[in-house]
């Protein structure tokens, strides 16, 4: 599911929030129980100097002067539970005999005689109390803190991206030939910069296609009108030699699909693709080229299954056919052998070359960037295999879009 940009400063601040309230957290419950630690080390440490000066002074071992802490002159004397868990010959131990019991021992030789300062620091561990007593408020103040710092990131998230949002909406409902006019355009930051760069460009954008349309329009109009007229021309002019009107004719069918396939180009955005008969569009073709005459069907080799569904656009399809094949029989020449079959996926159409005839275009490669374009706005692959007696050209459609028909 695609995330908002919103949503995603939400999440990185509310996550932010919730880590450094955590972090605070943790780290004041640990300096705590440091802080605990160190009183009981400090109050140990004044009973044993203490102690140690009374041995040096007196010889005998004095009682401790704090109620919490008593002298042990000897390890047998120690609670059970500090006997388990430490050894004689440790110096300083943490031992925890139970909820109400928690013990700190030190050792000290101030001679030759061996000394153990036992801590019951129980009623020291004001932390543990705390949690105890008021740990259900605390939670609940952090949870009431971890809340107001959410709803502050949210009402931020929402303040910083709001003027994004409003850029994106009036950007996503803008429709071809509206005026644009952004509301952030006059903002003193990013997003104002954002906004005139997005309506210039969006107004270049739309005199470009305008441009476009019209010099299509105006283009298809000024060449197709003098291709007719030439045409009709030509069909009334007085008789001239077969290789001069034929040479014409050809001239003008060239220009006539050189034309049809940049326009068929300039509006290939604007048509869909479909499925259809590629068989039938071959077979269109041929028929085409047989009703202008003077070919030879009988050189013609088509092996081709009953039907060949194919992804795309028709009109595109039937342009490519029709310039391949037209190709094949035109720089083929009169006698040229065609040869038409569908192998391995792919079409292939192949002509033969007249041994030692003119050389001025061989096979395919006179339009071939033309065919090209035509076959990638089809989506499908062309490719040319140029040889010294035949031109072939392999093209693989496309069938991604084709749902299998049932058996």
């Amino acid at each position: 599911m695609a995330r908002t940009i919103r949503q995603g400063l939400f999440s990185a601040l509310a996550g932010f929030t919730v880590l450094i309230c955590l972090c605070y957290t943790g780290l004041a419950v640990v300096i705590a129980y440091v802080t605990e630690d160190m009183l009981v080390e400090r109050l140990l440490e004044r009973e044993a100097r203490a102690v140690a000066r009374h041995v040096a002074l007196h010889g005998s071992v004095p009682a401790a002067r704090n109620e919490l802490i008593t002298v042990h002159t000897s390890f047998a004397s120690l609670p059970a539970a500090v006997r388990q868990a430490v050894g004689p010959s440790e110096r300083r131990a943490e031992v925890f005999a139970g909820a109400s019991r928690h013990y700190h021992l030190m050792a000290l030789e101030p001679g030759a005689q061996r000394i153990y300062l036992l801590a019951d620091v129980a009623p020291l561990l004001v932390v543990s109390k705390v949690i105890q007593d008021v740990g259900g408020v605390l939670v609940f103040v952090a949870l009431g803190l971890i809340g107001l710092a959410l709803l502050l990131a949210w009402l931020l998230a929402r303040r910083l991206v709001l003027p994004l949002q409003a850029l994106a909406a009036e950007a996503r409902a803008l429709r071809p030939g509206e005026p644009i006019a952004f509301s952030a355009r006059g903002r003193p930051d990013e997003i104002g910069y954002l906004a005139e760069r997005l309506e210039s460009g969006f107004s270049a954008l739309q005199a470009a296609l305008q441009r476009e349309h019209d010099f299509t329009r105006d283009v298809g109009h000024e060449l197709r009108t003098p291709l007719t007229i030439m045409n009709n021309t030509l069909a009334m002019a007085p008789p001239l030699g077969g290789a001069e009107t034929a040479q014409l004719r050809a001239s003008l069918d060239e220009i006539r699909n050189t034309v049809d396939v940049l326009f068929a180009l300039a509006r290939a955005e604007q048509v869909g693709a479909e499925t259809f008969d590629l068989r039938a569009c071959i077979e269109q073709c041929l028929l085409r080229v047989l009703e202008q005459g003077g070919r030879d069907a009988s050189r013609w080799h088509i092996d081709l299954p009953d039907r060949l569904d194919a992804s795309g656009n028709p009109h595109l399809a039937a342009l490519l056919v029709n310039n391949c094949v037209g190709n094949a029989l035109f720089h083929g020449g009169p006698d040229a052998r065609l040869d038409i079959q569908w192998t391995g996926g792919r079409l292939v159409i192949a002509n033969s070359l007249a041994p030692g005839g003119p050389r001025r275009v061989q096979g395919f490669s006179h339009g071939q960037d033309l065919l090209a374009r035509i076959a990638r706005a089809l989506r499908w692959e062309l490719a040319f295999h140029p040889g010294p007696s035949s031109y072939r050209v392999e093209i693989r459609p496309d069938f991604t879009a084709i749902s299998p028909r049932p058996e």
